[in-house]
């Protein structure tokens, strides 16, 4: 009988929310949790948001948005949403009359912001209507930073309370009129303040969740507010689809979330380097070496566990324990495959051995191109 794999463990089980489709990609219930990122090109350069699309597919982004704030910009949506190879989302603010050119354009899905939207919940009936019609999800999403003047002051400011009260308001809204289609962000600069509206927002209702810090700054500090913000929530099984919001690339973005989950066994871990930080215990170069490994291996996705360490106190358990590793001292490198020590090789031949054994487990795994030569290189 074929052996079956078990399943990783997982901090909390996910929570139960409706499924909804954002094209071809399920959102919520039983769906694994998905990587968004948004283009930061004009959308009316086509070819650089197309280029810029493919970018992020490659770097594992499962949704895309872009934004439209001109009739140009919701001109070139139907070419977008026709040639992008994963589904696109028009971001919509301000105009109502672009949430219906993006529905028309073919987009699979519309995000509305609620708190700027002129008349917004004066052409829900309509929106409802046109997105169902077409088979389009919508995201309703509340802003910290643009949520309703009347809510602002109720609350004094963009509590957790007056965001959770702005989207069970608009979730309403729609369920009046039998849409349900929707999933909902309730986002906020301050990691504590957006983890607690998503905690209370959770309790409401079973919609699937959107998680995002907004404007969580450049690459290092955003990475970290929203590691810490993902990594609460989702421990508690809550979020269905993520976007790390960073100043930076946005191919960045996708590989921050695409680790983020990775690391919480949400999504099937691929490369992973375990490298030790140093001390006054290494005898080589450890920074050097494990930038060297993890730039040579970079491009690799086969399951591989690759420990870089320093010294002999923790070296050699974390290089056995590895699928591949080395212990270093003394000017060289005991090289462990799968537990047992294959070789040792002078400090200098640490780098391209690694790669090289590296490269014969992924045509063992499989992962060879056409040709029957490896993926990986060194580069």
């Amino acid at each position: 009988m074929p052996t079956v794999k078990e399943a990783p463990p997982v901090v909390a089980p996910r929570r139960t929310t409706r499924k909804i489709r954002v094209g071809s990609v399920d959102v919520g219930g039983d769906a694994p949790v998905s990587v968004q990122s948004m283009t930061t090109t004009k959308t009316t350069d086509i070819n650089a948001t197309l280029q810029q699309i493919a970018e992020l597919t490659a770097s594992g982004c499962d949704i895309v948005r872009v934004a439209v704030p001109s009739a140009d910009d919701a001109e070139a949506l139907p070419i977008i949403a026709k040639k992008s190879q994963i589904p696109v989302i028009a971001d919509i603010h301000f105009q109502p009359k672009y949430v219906f050119a993006a529905i028309d354009a073919g987009c699979a899905a519309v995000r509305v912001n609620p708190g700027n939207i002129r008349k917004f919940d004066d052409q829900v009936k309509q929106i409802a209507k046109a997105a169902s019609d077409a088979g389009v999800s919508l995201r309703i999403g509340v802003n910290a930073g643009s949520l309703d003047p009347r809510l602002l002051e109720k609350h004094g400011k963009a509590t957790a309370e007056a965001m959770v009260e702005s989207a069970v308001w608009e979730a309403s809204l729609f369920e009046e009129h039998d849409f349900h289609d929707f999933k909902i962000s309730v986002k906020h600069h301050d990691p504590v303040v957006m983890v607690q509206a998503y905690q209370l927002l959770s309790e409401r209702g079973d919609w699937p969740l959107h998680l995002g810090v907004t404007e969580a700054g450049p690459a290092f500090q955003g990475t970290v507010k929203s590691a810490t913000a993902f990594g609460a929530l989702l421990s508690q099984g809550i979020g269905d689809t993520i976007r790390v919001s960073l100043s930076a690339p946005p191919v960045e973005e996708v590989k921050v979330g695409n680790q983020i989950l990775e690391s919480l066994n949400l999504r099937p871990r691929k490369l992973e380097i375990v490298s030790c930080p140093s001390c006054g215990r290494a005898q080589v170069d450890v920074y050097e070496l494990a930038d060297s490994v993890t730039a040579g291996l970079e491009g690799m996705s086969v399951p591989l566990r690759v420990a870089v360490m320093g010294c002999v106190v923790n070296g050699p358990g974390e290089a056995r324990e590895a699928d591949l590793g080395v212990a270093s001292g003394n000017g060289k490198g005991q090289i462990f495959v799968k537990g047992e020590v294959v070789r040792t090789v002078p400090e200098d031949q640490i780098v391209e051995t690694l790669i090289a054994e590296a490269n014969r487990i992924a045509e063992e795994m499989g992962e060879a191109d056409a040709d029957g030569s490896p993926v990986v290189t060194v580069r």
